[in-house]
């Protein structure tokens, strides 16, 4: 008896200090984020043997019975018993605690609330609320949508790591339904909120993100015309909610810095092609985003506790080629996914008001470097093809690595668009190299390159510009990243025309390439040709070797003929080629002392196509009848402004009543009288309407052309003339009976 009662004590005292060590355990792991941090994660043996004694009153137990059963397809019968058991042990104290101001639950005061929220009752409740709200119908989702204090309190979740993942999809829902765009400034705490994230959660913030700083996609109706945004912009003159979005995000400190340190941090992959993963083949283990950080949050922190959900996934994968290379792939695709809504999010801000200040950001955290370093291993691994060209604001079902790849030309487009900051595509080896362009041709070097700080462009002899040139030239005649590559190869030629920014393109082949896949290549897409005739039209205007090497490629009439065939089969793809010619002649043409001009302009098809005045007028009178105010869209403003070009430089030269003139016998002859020339005319009294109000789009118009805005504005008045004596005028060359000039835009 002796031993027993000696023995007895000591067995107490251990088991009151096992329960102690429980809640330190718990309370450590919730401080730290190490080791265990809710009692569900102790063996349920452990957890009753000690309930007695502990007086937790089975709650431990129960809490770990509703956490397994969190998941969307659980048993709702047995949710509801758990819940109910759990609300008879906390109502009396959850009302005391209500009632004196939300006080942090005291042990000694409500011991049943203090053991619910040490054993992260909180968290499995609200991952049960959210896995509810997230399998609710469209309809209570719109509902829901239209509570603006639920959606901001649905951000203050977001705080909480354990159900960020949950939050954000939910979020993401909710908003995609909304009519109106939050506004983010009137979320509580935003900048301590949006600093509190890790990358990973940063990163899919941007998934949110990318729906509050987005203008609402206008569709392809009458809303999409330039009439119509006009006619917006005049009623909204304050800034939309996503501009203030906008500015919102980059006054929070370190936002930029960290999405470019998450565009350009690199992946661990292992050697060789076993170890990748063949991305067009994702769709055939990977359902979503959601998924897929859970399982990388669960390999990360190596949760070996709760391998269920592991298991269970795993387990469809037995059958899977992939199966042997899954982990290492799994972290290629996660770190994809995150590019991709990160450089979104980054070209949206490229392109607002703020651009200037965003382009700052990016060049001093050294975003086209980071980029550059990664291109050859991740971004353009490989060739990808069989994808449907997606635009600007479409919907893409694509791979993440066709998303990412599309969304990294995005970027560079919006980057090198009209901004000096362009030559930061380039090596120091390539800038180089310009300065001898410049040198070698007697030329002043253009103020951008000379201002290029050398310590922000790319590392090694290749940079990001010419990698592109590189993948782009072996890119499958059919595959639909040929119009992003275009694209973004041509912004980098836009403002004003550089003679050494073209050579340097040139002597990479670019011409060539160019035109074999306009002419030889059998290329059908719309999209794709109408880039190619853009780029080219930038990487010939003004510049004599161009065409120079045009006549070597196009060297036989079969081949001319076809060129023009694929300019005239359409006009609104082909205009800015058309007016790049039309400038360059009237160049070239002053020009005749420069014995290689001369020489090249006596040889050159295009030069002598473009030098007969039928030929200039018969452009004119497609591009001036395939538009009118009431289809002018973005896309092909550009032919109005091509048929100015025409005038302008026939005003120049004192010939512009000619060419009304034979705009008039044209609607003769094809019997209808008046309508090119009041078609015309409404034309440009919406140019009058439209770029008058807009700085941007009549410095592009002026760095284009080399022709002063004052100019364009000149023209434009003249030929607006109301006076029957002014010979430059079109109401001059529209008979009375014809005439109608002067209705409103809205009722032509």
């Amino acid at each position: 008896m002796a031993t027993r009662s000696s023995r007895f004590p000591r067995t107490r005292a251990s088991r009151g200090n096992s329960c102690k060590n429980i809640f330190n355990k718990i309370r450590q792991g919730q401080i730290t984020g190490v080791g265990l941090t809710r009692g569900s994660q102790f063996p349920v043996a452990l957890l009753e043997d000690r309930d007695k004694r502990a007086q937790w009153q089975g709650i431990p137990v129960l809490l770990r019975r509703l956490h397994e059963s969190s998941h969307p397809n659980s048993d709702l019968s047995k949710i509801h018993s758990i819940v109910m058991e759990l609300s008879s042990l906390l109502s009396m104290e959850a009302m005391s605690f209500v009632t004196e101001e939300r006080k942090t639950p005291q042990e000694s005061v409500s011991p049943n609330t203090y053991t619910f929220d040490l054993f992260g009752g909180v968290d499995v409740s609200s991952s049960l609320i959210l896995i509810g709200i997230n399998s609710i119908t469209e309809g209570v989702t719109k509902s829901l949508a239209a509570r603006e204090d639920f959606v901001m309190f649905l951000f203050t979740l977001m705080s909480n790591k354990k159900i960020f993942l949950q939050t954000a999809t939910l979020i993401e829902d909710i908003l995609s339904v909304r009519k109106e765009i939050i506004q983010l400034e009137e979320i509580p705490n935003l900048a301590s909120l949006v600093q509190s994230f890790n990358q990973q959660q940063l990163a899919n913030f941007c998934r949110i993100l990318s729906v509050t700083i987005s203008e609402p996609d206008v569709g392809v109706d009458d809303k999409h015309t330039l009439l119509a945004r006009c006619t917006q912009q005049k009623t909204n003159t304050c800034p939309s909610c996503a501009e203030s979005n906008q500015v919102a995000l980059l006054n929070i400190p370190g936002f930029i810095e960290r999405l470019c340190k998450l565009a350009t941090r690199k992946v661990t992959e292992a050697a060789g092609a076993s170890a990748r993963l063949e991305l067009e083949d994702w769709h055939s283990w990977l359902d979503n985003a959601l998924v897929l950080d859970a399982l990388m949050q669960l390999a990360i922190e190596e949760l070996q506790s709760s391998p269920y959900f592991l298991c269970c996934y795993f387990s469809s994968l037995s059958s899977s080629p992939l199966r042997h290379r899954l982990p290492q792939s799994m972290k290629i695709v996660h770190e994809i996914m995150y590019k991709v809504e990160v450089l979104y999010v980054l070209c949206v801000l490229l392109m607002g008001r703020q651009k200037n200040q965003v382009h700052r950001m990016l060049a001093e955290f050294k975003l086209i470097p980071g980029l550059n370093n990664l291109f050859d291993k991740l971004i353009w691994r490989r060739q990808t093809s069989g994808h449907v060209l997606h635009r600007q604001n479409q919907n893409c079902d694509c791979s993440p690595e066709i998303s990412f790849k599309i969304q990294f030309l995005r970027l560079l487009q919006s980057f090198s668009d009209h901004h000096e900051n362009k030559y930061l595509l380039l090596s120091g080896q390539e800038l180089n190299e310009l300065s001898d362009i410049y040198l070698n041709a007697n030329i002043i070097e253009m103020e951008a390159l000379n201002n290029t700080d050398r310590n922000l462009v790319c590392d090694g002899k290749k940079g990001l510009l010419t990698r592109l040139i590189s993948v782009m030239r072996k890119e499958p005649i059919d595959s639909s990243f040929r119009f992003w590559q275009a694209r973004a190869v041509e912004s980098f030629l836009r403002g004003t025309p550089s003679y050494a920014d073209q050579v340097f393109l040139l002597r990479r082949g670019l011409l060539e390439h160019i035109l074999y896949c306009i002419i030889d290549s059998g290329c059908k897409s719309h999209d794709v040709l109408q880039s190619y005739f853009d780029l080219l039209g930038e990487l010939m205007k003004f510049n004599i070797d161009a065409f120079k090497r045009f006549n070597k490629y196009v060297n036989t009439e079969e081949k001319f003929q076809m060129f023009l065939t694929q300019i005239n089969s359409s006009l609104v793809d082909s205009n800015m080629l058309v007016r790049c010619i039309v400038l360059s002649l009237d160049r070239f043409e002053s020009q005749t002392k420069d014995m290689k001009v001369v020489e090249v302009f006596s040889v050159c098809r295009l030069l002598s196509y473009m030098a007969q005045v039928e030929n200039r007028l018969s452009f004119l009178f497609r591009l001036t009848s395939i538009i009118n105010v009431q289809t002018l869209t973005q896309e092909n403003v550009s032919c109005l402004n091509t048929s100015l070009v025409i005038l302008m430089l026939a005003r120049m030269r004192g010939k512009l009543p000619f060419y009304l003139s034979a705009l008039q016998e044209k609607e003769y002859a094809e019997k209808y009288p008046g309508y090119l020339l009041n078609n015309f005319h409404n034309l440009l009294r919406f140019w009058q309407h439209h770029y008058l109000n807009k700085d941007k789009d009549s410095t592009c118009l002026e760095n284009s052309s080399c022709i002063p805005f004052t100019y364009w504005k000149e023209t434009v008045s003249v030929l607006l003339g109301s006076g029957r004596s002014s010979r430059c005028a079109i109401a001059t060359y529209i008979d009375e009976a014809y005439r109608d000039l002067d209705r409103d835009f809205l009722e032509l």
